[in-house]
């Protein structure tokens, strides 16, 4: 399927299995090689998660996905931005990193879950395929302009992500590149 007509349920099911994929690797790896698959499921989540709240859940609450669905996600969301920016600050090689990564990986893989059941099938339902189409062409401009990290006291409402998503997002992605220089000139 070409991208520019992408279903918007395909795109976020794919994501959700990145997201997966790199929770099965800072499992298996250890010490410090946790760090890389470790940071880039921050990066994917933290873009993910902006697009999903300021796109997907009021898509959703517009096909009629009943009220306490969506604001059960958004309170899961937010405590995965507080669970994620601990482990964050926490580091890969703390001894207590393993036990709260594990809490912190089911309660994600758990939710992404209880988005497929309960509001991706519905979209795909009740939204018609240029519509979906349309909402992953705003899935992915809302990823281009959000934070690359989490950033729990921002908020998790659409106007709070637009608002300030994108200067949070400007000083993330200088911080990434400026971490990836510093990896790469120490060899």
């Amino acid at each position: 399927m070409p991208t520019e007509q992408q279903d918007v349920v395909e795109l976020l099911k794919a994501q959700h299995n990145q997201i997966r994929q790199l929770i099965d690797r800072v499992r298996a790896a250890d010490g410090a090689g946790k760090r890389e698959p470790f940071e880039d499921l921050v990066r994917l989540l933290a873009v993910h998660e902006s697009a999903e709240e300021e796109v997907i859940h009021p898509a959703a609450r517009r096909v009629y996905v009943a009220e306490h669905v969506v604001e059960s996600r958004l309170r899961e969301e937010e405590k995965a931005k507080q669970a994620l920016a601990e482990l964050h600050e926490l580091g890969v090689e703390h001894r207590d990193f393993d036990a709260k990564f594990d809490a912190f990986a089911t309660a994600v893989i758990d939710h992404a879950e209880h988005e497929e059941r309960e509001e991706f099938e519905r979209l795909r339902e009740d939204a018609s395929a240029a519509e979906r189409a349309g909402l992953a062409t705003a899935v992915r401009m809302a990823e281009a302009t959000a934070p690359t990290r989490p950033h729990p006291g921002a908020g998790s409402a659409a106007p709070a992500n637009i608002l300030v998503g994108p200067p949070l997002a400007i000083f993330d992605r200088v911080r990434d590149t400026v971490r990836d220089w510093v990896r790469k000139t120490r060899g």
